[in-house]
């Protein structure tokens, strides 16, 4: 950039930041140059640098391919990157908005000899917006620098931009506001209206002296996150700091694409955060931090999970506000701790006042309680008083083989893209290095299908042509469709009326059950136990993400006579606790 920099078109009173950190965020905008355009109005470029040389084009649309020194890795394209940079301080910084500072930018790959796929017609979306230059276009990045800054930062902008008020815009807010207002998707009913309500109440008392944490338990289907969007909303368009949290990416990038109508990376992007976000942000930086999957969240964060201290307390320490939408029984990973007495413990030492609520109508599975209480029998993860299945208004199938179960899912989902396949997790993803395996395959049967984890990432339960794929745990968990046909895997079999779990048959790909083994030498039954629970939860969880309808396939004989067994007689009582889990 210094040689860049080093020309007569460009003044040397200019302003330049170096790795300038976005507050609130764990982004950095690698170089940022502010002044004057012709017309004497502040302008601020913004330019992410990129070394990469080797590029390759992937099917998503703000994806590339580039070449670490680990092997191929998929990345944000560099002109979405600068871009979504740009709608940050526009949405946020009120020196930008207010004052009308323009910003302008752009990607330089000073690596990068050939351009074919940077700027490949796929990505003009966000080319358009932030256009990128190669190694040989120094020229030309010249000339569109020169052109946004023709005079030096003599109003001092980034000093003020830096040093000035962080929050939403009325704009941002407005827009917000437009896009619920009359969205079906998003309508509250009867108890979500009352909870929605007192979390805008407690939010409004609340400060950094005041700290407030509102827990809300709701199982599946009972509209926590229709209240969370809903909140986020409102407390924008109070021009509050809020945001949308949640572990996985699917249900941010679901309900960001529900409620923007578009696939597409938005100016609303983000007000969603992973929860990973908040490790190391300044205390009650945020107004409200609306956390949904609270049972998804973890103890330390980053790729090896050595990051930070507890990410409980740092969602807490970091907002006035906090609302966990926690459902104890939809922890389905090792690492999950989202728990009531976990968040208590942490909001106590913060000093924080912790309130409760309750979500009990369900609006998933055809208001049926008494087939979630059935299936909890089922499973044998808890008795209830549910033991016979009965007319519950919903349709719930055990087939015969894994492409009778495909056959009808395809049927369903002709209707309006609304029916989809999921698995327990014990098959390795395969395709990921070869487009040309399936990963799930069942020969005696003739079945083979791909798992969803390639080209639609987060949004796979609601695009077009994911019926063609297999869903697991983690782009489902939080999500609804109206049917869902479920393959169990040889992770959970049956034997003599006894469900028995089988840790070991999960596939090598999975993290899920990371840290099992660990925890076996150490105290054998506890782990066997943990470990239970958690396949148990999943399969609970893929079982009840259909609001009309669940059909059921399991690989293993003796399990699919068990549950077609069910259908025709009372459950027998069971000792809740006892788990039988053979060893490999």
């Amino acid at each position: 950039m210094f040689h860049l920099m080093n020309t007569s078109k460009i003044p040397d009173d200019a302003g330049v930041a170096i790795e300038y950190s976005l507050p609130h965020t764990k982004k950095r905008i690698d170089f940022i140059i502010t002044g004057e355009d012709e017309n004497n109005k502040e302008k601020v470029i913004i330019i992410e640098l990129k070394q990469w040389s080797d590029i390759g084009r992937s099917e998503k649309e703000d994806i590339v391919v580039t070449r670490f020194r680990h092997g191929l890795s998929e990345e944000p394209h560099p002109s979405y990157q600068a871009w979504s940079y740009s709608e940050w301080l526009r949405s946020f910084s009120v020196t930008v908005y207010e004052e009308g500072i323009g910003l302008e930018p752009c990607a330089y790959l000073h690596n990068c000899m050939d351009d074919a796929v940077i700027r490949d017609d796929f990505y003009n979306y966000y080319l358009e917006k932030a256009p990128a230059f190669c190694k040989s276009d120094k020229q030309k990045l010249q000339d569109f620098i020169s052109r946004f800054v023709k005079y030096g930062d003599k109003k001092k902008t980034l000093y003020r931009i830096e040093n000035g008020e962080i929050r939403p815009s009325k704009n941002l807010a407005d827009s917000l506001k437009s896009l619920l207002d009359g969205n079906r998707e998003f309508i509250m009913i009867d108890a979500q209206k009352v909870v929605y309500e007192t979390a805008l109440a407690l939010q409004k008392r609340s400060t950094s002296h005041n700290k407030n944490v509102l827990i809300i338990e709701g199982g599946p289907g009972t509209g926590k996150s229709v209240v969370a969007i809903n909140l986020l909303v409102a407390i924008t368009s109070k021009k509050k700091n809020a945001r949308y949290v949640t572990k996985n990416a699917a249900p941010r990038a679901v309900f960001e694409s529900k409620l923007t109508g578009t696939f597409k990376k938005t100016q609303f992007s983000n007000m969603f955060s992973n929860s990973e976000s908040f490790l190391g942000a300044d205390k009650d930086s945020f107004d409200a931090l609306l956390v949904d999957e609270a049972h998804r969240l973890n103890e330390k964060s980053g790729f090896y999970k050595n990051q930070g201290e507890n990410q409980i307390k740092e969602l807490i320490e970091a907002s006035k506000f906090c609302t966990f939408f926690l459902d104890e029984d939809q922890r389905v990973t090792w690492s999950d701790i989202g728990e009531k007495k976990e968040i208590e413990k942490w909001a106590l030492k913060e000093g924080a006042a912790v309130h409760y609520m309750k979500l009990d109508s369900q609006f998933r599975c055809n208001g049926s309680d008494g087939y979630l209480a059935w299936l909890d029998n089922a499973l044998q993860i808890r008795e209830t008083a549910n033991t016979e299945f009965e007319d519950f208004d919903y349709d719930f199938r055990i087939l015969e083989s894994p492409s009778e179960l495909k056959d009808i899912i395809f049927q369903k989902n002709e209707v309006n893209n609304k029916a989809r396949l999921l698995a327990g997790y014990c098959w390795d993803w395969v395709s990921r290095k070869d487009d040309s395996l399936n990963d799930i395959s069942i020969p005696q049967y003739g079945f083979a299908m791909k798992w969803n984890l390639a080209m639609d990432g987060g949004r796979w339960i609601i695009s077009p042509s994911s019926v063609n794929e297999v869903g697991c745990i983690h782009t489902c968990q939080g999500l609804e469709t109206d049917y869902v046909g479920v393959i169990i895997g040889p992770d959970m079999i049956v034997r003599d009326g006894k469900i028995i779990t089988r840790p070991e048959r999960r596939a090598k790909t999975d993290a899920s059950l990371k840290g099992f083994k660990k925890a076996f030498k150490e105290n054998p039954k506890a782990a066997l136990e943990r470990a239970g629970l958690i396949i148990k939860n999943t399969y609970r969880t893929l079982m009840t993400r259909g609001m009309k309808g669940c059909y059921v396939f399991s690989v293993d004989k003796e399990t699919n006579d068990y549950f077609k067994d069910l259908m025709s007689r009372p459950l027998r009582r069971m000792d809740i606790g006892r788990d039988i889990t053979l060893k490999k």
